[in-house]
């Protein structure tokens, strides 16, 4: 009995939603142990991901793999996201898409995220795959992933490790935002808010070179 997990550990170990895992239950894909209770357990020993992954949706939903990354001078990473998508989802033998954007993961207006959520909510995509989960958004990504649930989307993160670059793209977020903001206030405000808002983005930019030395 030590090795039966609740459906929310299982979720968790195979990297999709716990809908998608009721669903598998009922289909007969992977069956769960009721207890006395009627919750559902699981056997960790059967939470294999690159078995689970191989499922194909009946409902022939496509499979979305999204990258991003902030600014231009890290392009070469978002050529590196994609090429792990690319074998990644070609591995499990799956029909995909690569949706990639280049902007601050705290602009909810990006074009190819805009794409990525009309198509959820479109019901025309069956499984979502991140490199990682702060690719997606850097604040607000739990709120995609309630509507990915609730539209029976599964998510695969493939590593649900730390991005070793948030460091460097939260400072590339901070100081888009600064750029924003010294934009709007350049011209109509005194020149004590200019040198505020350059001695902050002075201090970002080399906290954010201390981070990568």
């Amino acid at each position: 009995m030590n090795n039966l997990v609740s459906i929310g550990r299982a979720a968790k170990i195979l990297g999709v939603s716990e809908i998608t895992l009721r669903r598998w239950d009922s289909e007969g894909k992977l069956p769960s142990i009721r207890t006395g209770g009627g919750h559902r357990r699981y056997d960790v020993s059967k939470l294999k991901p690159e078995t689970i992954h191989k499922y194909n949706f009946e409902d022939n939903r496509k499979t979305i793999a999204y990258a991003r990354v902030s600014s231009h001078d890290q392009k070469p990473d978002l050529e590196r996201q994609k090429q792990v998508l690319e074998l990644f989802c070609s591995k499990n033998g799956w029909s995909f898409e690569i949706i990639a954007d280049l902007g601050s993961g705290m602009n909810y207006h990006k074009k190819g995220l805009m794409k990525l959520l009309n198509a959820i909510l479109d019901d025309s995509v069956g499984r979502l795959v991140l490199t990682h989960k702060d690719r997606l958004l850097r604040f607000g990504a739990e709120l995609v992933f309630s509507i990915c649930e609730a539209k029976d989307v599964e998510v695969v993160i493939i590593n649900k490790g730390e991005d070793t670059t948030f460091e460097e793209d939260l400072a590339t977020d901070v100081l888009e935002i600064i750029t924003v903001f010294s934009a709007r206030l350049y011209g109509s405000r005194s020149k004590k808010n200019k040198r505020l808002l350059d001695s902050v983005a002075k201090a970002v930019e080399e906290a954010s070179n201390d981070t990568g030395s």
